[in-house]
């Protein structure tokens, strides 16, 4: 994986700009620690940082396509990702008269724009942002991944585009400010640690969406979707059902296990992560290729103050000893402390470029950093409970009718730590409100289906669309801010189109949340871990980290100096503080975020808001 940033611009010469472009590069130094890579020419400048992970002697970026006649001009690429039906486009492109220089997916990609301009994005298998410089045409052509793993940013000016996988990237430029408005004050108050597709947060800033490209020329920029979630009747049964998911996952996991570095998998013993590690564990055998790396992550004491409750039912210690024993791979059992989690949530921070999910972020910052001493590359069970329907508030009357976002069932609560006078300048209810609606205005509904069947459609799409990305995003950040990649095979984007068409009975096959995808494991997990109730990422439960994150925010509130104190309600801030337990359950933010996930990220807002020096207008 890797970093790009880019610079069209049809007043200056961009080749005197080299500074300004090398800096925009650096700023993601940490997504790609291996090496650096610019090209310059008059209207368009690329920047690379890369993290090599196939062919790392071959695949150099910025890569150009030599111009075959005297009468063509070069195609220049930036790209970040992976493409894992890499080796059968590009026996299709040498059977059409392509030769390669490389091994590498970098160049498959780029020949495959060649060949077939825009429409190679169907073609695609993978995870991937890029852009394309075509110099005849003076064009620019960006695109982003189905769902969205990879990130990418932008932002358009007159006469102008800056894009980069990071707004850091974007940032690093002389002439934009570090600015925040007041409906970018709303995504991060109302939506927030969330966000709303192709919201940059940072004013004038775009993010471009899943499964959308971008074109931009001197006649101006367009945007357009190359792939949406569709609705279409399922006609299987639950017998081909289950084995139809069960080679697909199959198929995607092998797809990306191949590299060339080391590689290894996230296991927490929960059932997505176990599944992906048996899958892997069977391929490596049946490759020769020895022992599969795993890894898992758990907080000093928290056996001795660990307390099952609806969101979090059990503890993953020994299921993670039970699927190592069982699958016998080569295990590394990290364990953090409450000082260097606390300590970490302004690294995550800089990651993210925002707050995010506060000690969530930065104990898988941490954790990344662990796992990137021994592996470049991990395999991550993220996305299985949006997908196959495994999270609480599919299964709650409550939630499916709330008529709001389910893993924000609070907005009351999020109205009140605001102040005055920043509720009058963003109307929290009503910003909510009309996100929400035009979350749902997209859902493609299919004719016939029954109220019951609607609503559970909504609620799949509304998990796709919304809460997934905020995951995919904290963890492309959080893994790529310590050179470490992370792939998502329940992300496939085959996988995803086809279990979101499944009736809501089947997913629930067996009257078990993702009793689908149970089904289709049976015989590669053992009874008792295929069975057992989900439990999310585990986070700290030792009240010394509540005492740790409560104390410095009072101190914050303490400082005149703050620029977080004219945007909350540092009476009721206080009044939570005191009232705030360990054990309570504050509904701030989806499974894990707390009273101490809402401390922490207004700590990481004061931070953001300093380091950053951002300017609100």
């Amino acid at each position: 994986m890797c970093g790009i940033t880019g610079w069209v611009d049809w007043r200056e010469d961009l080749t005197k700009q080299a500074d300004i472009v090398e800096k925009m590069t650096e700023t993601m130094e940490l997504r790609g620690p291996d090496a650096s890579g610019t090209w310059l020419s008059r209207h368009c400048a690329f920047g690379h940082r890369r993290l090599s992970v196939i062919d790392p002697i071959g695949g150099a970026q910025p890569m150009v396509r030599p111009a075959k006649r005297a009468e063509d001009q070069d195609v220049v690429l930036v790209y970040n990702g992976e493409l894992y039906n890499a080796a059968e486009l590009r026996k299709e492109l040498e059977g059409l008269g392509h030769a390669f220089r490389t091994t590498c997916d970098t160049e498959v990609l780029l020949l495959a724009y060649v060949e077939w301009g825009a429409a190679c994005l169907d073609r695609f298998n993978g995870i991937f942002a890029f852009a394309i410089w075509e110099t005849a045409e003076e064009r620019l052509f960006m695109a982003r991944d189905r769902l969205g793993v990879k990130p990418l940013f932008y932002r358009r000016e007159e006469g102008r585009l800056l894009f980069g996988s990071e707004p850091k990237a974007i940032l690093a430029h002389p002439d934009v400010e570090p600015e925040i408005d007041g409906e970018g004050l709303a995504e991060l108050f109302v939506i927030g640690p969330a966000r709303t597709p192709g919201h940059g947060v940072w004013k004038g800033m775009s993010e471009l969406k899943p499964g959308h490209f971008l074109t931009y020329d001197r006649d101006g920029l367009r945007t357009s979707a190359y792939w949406k979630l569709e609705s279409r009747p399922h006609e299987d049964d639950e017998k081909t059902t289950a084995e139809t998911v069960g080679a697909l996952l199959a198929d995607t996991l092998e797809r990306q296990l191949v590299s060339d570095v080391p590689v290894g998998t996230l296991l927490s013993g929960g059932l997505d992560s176990s599944a992906l590690t048996s899958l892997a564990v069977r391929y490596y055998g049946r490759t020769g290729q020895g022992q599969v790396s795993t890894f898992s992550v758990d907080y000093v004491d928290n056996d001795k103050y660990f307390t099952a409750h609806d969101f979090q039912p059990n503890s993953d210690a020994p299921w993670i000893k039970r699927m190592q024993e069982y699958l016998d791979t080569k295990h590394h059992p990290i364990q953090f402390d409450t000082p260097e989690l606390a300590n970490a949530l302004e690294a995550a921070v800089l990651a993210k470029d925002s707050p995010g999910m506060a000690d969530i972020d930065a104990s898988l910052y941490l954790f990344c950093r662990e796992i990137k001493k021994n592996v470049t590359v991990a395999i991550s069970g993220e996305a299985a409970d949006e997908i196959f329907g495994g999270y609480p508030w599919f299964h709650r009357k409550e939630a499916l009718e709330a008529n709001t976002f389910p893993w924000s069932l609070a907005p009351e609560l999020r109205e009140s730590v605001l102040s005055a006078e920043l509720r009058e300048k963003i109307r929290p209810r009503d910003y909510l409100a009309d996100r929400y609606a035009q979350a749902l205005a997209e859902v493609p509904e299919l004719p016939g289906e029954d109220e019951a069947a609607r609503r559970m459609r909504r609620m799949s799409y509304l998990n796709v669309t919304r809460f997934m990305p905020t995951l995919l995003d904290r963890k492309d950040r959080m893994s790529m801010a310590v050179g470490l990649e992370v792939r998502v095979p329940y992300c496939d984007h085959r996988l995803v189109q086809y279990v979101f068409n499944i009736p809501w009975e089947l997913k629930m096959a067996g009257d078990r949340e993702k009793g689908i995808l149970r089904k289709s494991l049976e015989g590669v997990l053992p009874h008792d871990v295929l069975y057992r109730k989900k439990s999310p990422y585990p986070k700290t439960h030792n009240p010394g980290y509540l005492n740790a994150v409560r104390s410095r925010l009072l101190e914050r509130l303490d400082d005149s100096s703050s620029p977080l104190l004219p945007l909350i309600d540092i009476a009721k801030i206080r009044e939570l503080a005191r009232s705030a337990d360990a054990r309570s359950h504050l509904p701030w933010f989806g499974q894990l975020m707390s009273a101490p996930q809402l401390f922490a990220y207004l700590l990481q807002f004061d931070f953001w808001l300093r380091r950053y020096k951002v300017r609100i207008v």
